[in-house]
C-alpha cells in the first residue's frame, strides 16, 4: 500500500530534479509529482510525495517539514484522501435538515445577445409586454 504526503509552500521555479535529490536523501523509495498550473503549467506551488511504507513516511514528514528548501520552509503532512472534498457533504458538521434549492446555473457573457433577453429579467419582461399589448390609447 503507498502512502501519500503532501508537500507545499514550494518556492517559485524550483528544480524538481533537484528537489528529487532531497528526497532520495531521506528514502530511495520516495516518488514525486509537483501539481502544475493547467494554463501556465508552472509549479503551483506544492505536490505529493508516494511511498511504500509508513516508516518512510513518517521518516520523510519528520526530516523535510520546516526543512528550508531554495529560501522556502517546507511543509510535510500526510494527504487527505482523494475523495475527501465528497465526504464533506456527509461530515457531522453539515446541515442536514438544510433544502438545496434546484437551479439552473446562469453563464452571462458581455457580449450582447440580440436573440433571447438577459435571463436574469425574462419574467419581468414577458409581464411588461403584456402590459404593454393589452394597453390601450385614448382615440
Amino acid at each position: 500500500m503507498s502512502i501519500r504526503i503532501y508537500i507545499g509552500n514550494l518556492p517559485q521555479g524550483f528544480n524538481p530534479k533537484e528537489f528529487d535529490k532531497v528526497l532520495k536523501s531521506v528514502s530511495e523509495t520516495v516518488r514525486f509529482k509537483v501539481v502544475l498550473d493547467k494554463e501556465t503549467r508552472e509549479s503551483r506551488g506544492f505536490g505529493f510525495a508516494t511511498t511504500n511504507n509508513e516508516e518512510n513516511a513518517n521518516l520523510l514528514i519528520q526530516k523535510l517539514n520546516g526543512f528550508e528548501f531554495n529560501g522556502s520552509k517546507l511543509r510535510v503532512e500526510l494527504s487527505e484522501k482523494k475523495d475527501s472534498a465528497s465526504n464533506r457533504k456527509n461530515s457531522p458538521h453539515s446541515n442536514k435538515n438544510k433544502k438545496s434549492k434546484d437551479f439552473k446555473k446562469i453563464v452571462h457573457s458581455d457580449a450582447p445577445n440580440l436573440e433571447a433577453p438577459d435571463p436574469r429579467w425574462a419574467g419581468e419582461l414577458s409581464k411588461l409586454k403584456d402590459l404593454l399589448a393589452n394597453q390601450k390609447t385614448p382615440a
